[in-house]
């Protein structure tokens, strides 16, 4: 007989532990999306245009004009280093005893203390050099110590031209010969051979530098009668010479004018462009009527052409990947509609043997000549694919590259298709033209490598980049 008097025990539900088990359970499930949620920065994409530069290194031919000395002796100079000088003016002096090049040098010695004049034009020099002076270009202090030599040997010698007036009228005239310029141009102290190069002689050659030497002239030094002297370049408009291939051929080809910079100093002038042919090679020849005085001393210039800017949908090369699709038949396809999704029926084998099909649903990346993109995670090689009604088959294999970047618009990554137009080192220039490009303000992923299609992302960092960017 059962005992009446036993007691039932009942098991109740404790509200705390529901409620710490639900925290739990929440926590975990945090930290797991945490950790599968990728960390990226956005981009959000504008409408933009883009220059297309190019760099080149170009010869400059002047109208320059060597002027040889016209007597032996000590020469002394009193125009500064790319100083403009009228026609007469004074450049030089040649002194066959050495007397005057002492007396100079004396006169150089007692007249330390330089006017407010010539000390303003000192600073004006050094402030010009100290604002723009970059590490990148060390080299640019060589260039500033000569011209600031030149610039102290100019005030120096000029403290001595009223010795030279006196010195005309005693014992030692007769042994001095002043060198006055014959025309009105730029004094340069440095000659090279091709003073009289053209545009239509210009060759490979002419761009060997190994071979090339620059002879430089420096005040004091010993000359004898008919050695070159200066060089006095007498125009302001000038040419710069560089070998093109044919692809900047056609672009210059489709220009009157175009836009360079030179790397020398950022500056940037318009120039008429024109087409040279020389043995077989084709040259570019920019045309110019300003600057020229900035590079008188270089024989060679490296310019950049700011060609036709393009526009179109602006991104940073950063975010651009190649991805591999499968190319499928648009006759395998459930439904012929131009939508950016598709079905197809895949062939499959039941577990008694028996052949079938199942149904599978496919984004399109793109649609090229009735063949459709497919991501190949929803197939793999050597499927079989049924035709609708039909019982043509089509293997799954063939496959192509598409060049993208990941959108993620919808919280994900998705990898959509873009046609670049142009680019330069930071930025590219894409066009839309179906739905399945990208179109402006989609929030793209701004680093590319290393994101993988579908996964969620947290856009920790958005950059919206204006328009010119870059």
């Amino acid at each position: 007989m059962a005992d009446h008097n036993q007691t039932v025990k009942k098991h109740y539900i404790n509200a705390g532990s529901l409620i710490f088990g639900a925290i739990l359970i929440y926590l975990i499930l945090i930290i797991y999306s945490g950790m599968h949620v990728t960390q990226l920065s956005g981009y959000e994409v504008t409408e933009g245009s883009l220059a297309i530069d190019s760099t080149y290194r170009g010869i400059a031919l002047r109208a320059e004009q060597v002027v040889s000395a016209n007597n032996n002796g000590y020469i002394n100079y009193y125009a500064g280093e790319s100083e403009h000088i009228s026609n007469g003016g004074l450049v030089y002096s040649i002194d066959e005893s050495g007397v005057l090049s002492e007396m100079i040098k004396d006169s150089a010695a007692i007249n330390t203390v330089l006017s407010d004049e010539a000390l303003g034009e000192l600073r004006t020099e050094l402030t010009g050099f100290a604002t723009t002076y970059d590490d990148k270009y060390f080299y640019d202090v060589y260039r500033m110590q000569d011209s600031i030599e030149s610039t102290i040997r100019k005030l120096a010698n000029q403290s001595a031209l009223e010795n030279l007036r006196s010195i005309s009228s005693n014992a030692y005239g007769d042994l001095v010969d002043m060198g006055y310029s014959p025309d009105s141009g730029v004094v340069v102290y440095n000659y090279d051979g091709m003073e009289n190069l053209t545009a239509s002689q210009v060759n490979e050659e002419c761009f060997d530098e190994a071979g090339y030497q620059k002879n430089q002239l420096v005040d004091g030094d010993l000359v004898t009668g008919g050695d070159p002297a200066y060089k006095l370049v007498t125009s302001e408009n000038w040419q710069v010479v560089f070998p093109i291939d044919e692809t900047t051929r056609e672009s210059i080809s489709s220009n009157d004018v175009i836009k360079v910079r030179f790397l020398k100093n950022d500056y940037e002038s318009t120039a008429r462009v024109e087409v040279v042919n020389n043995d077989d090679r084709d040259y570019g020849c920019l045309y110019l009527n300003d600057s020229m005085i900035a590079f008188a001393t270089d024989r060679y210039v490296d310019i950049e052409l700011v060609l036709d800017e393009v526009k179109g949908l602006k991104v940073p090369n950063s975010a651009i990947v190649n991805r591999e699709f499968y190319i499928i038949p648009a006759e395998f396809a459930t439904d012929s509609s131009a939508g950016d999704t598709a079905g197809f029926l895949r062939r499959i084998y039941l577990e008694d043997g028996t052949e079938s099909t199942e149904y599978v649903g496919a984004d399109i990346y793109n649609r090229v000549d009735d063949e459709l993109y497919i991501d190949t995670s929803v197939f793999a090689n050597g499927d079989v694919l049924v035709r609708p009604d039909s019982s043509d088959t089509y293997t799954v294999s063939s496959k192509e590259s598409l060049t993208g970047v990941y959108n993620m618009n919808k919280g994900y990554a998705d990898f959509t298709k873009i046609n670049v137009i142009n680019s330069n080192k930071e930025y590219s220039i894409v066009e839309s033209e179906s739905m399945y490009d990208l179109q402006v303000y989609d929030y793209i992923v701004l680093d590319g490598d290393g994101v993988n299609d579908s996964d969620f992302v947290k856009d920790t960092d958005l950059k919206t980049r204006k328009e010119g960017d870059g």
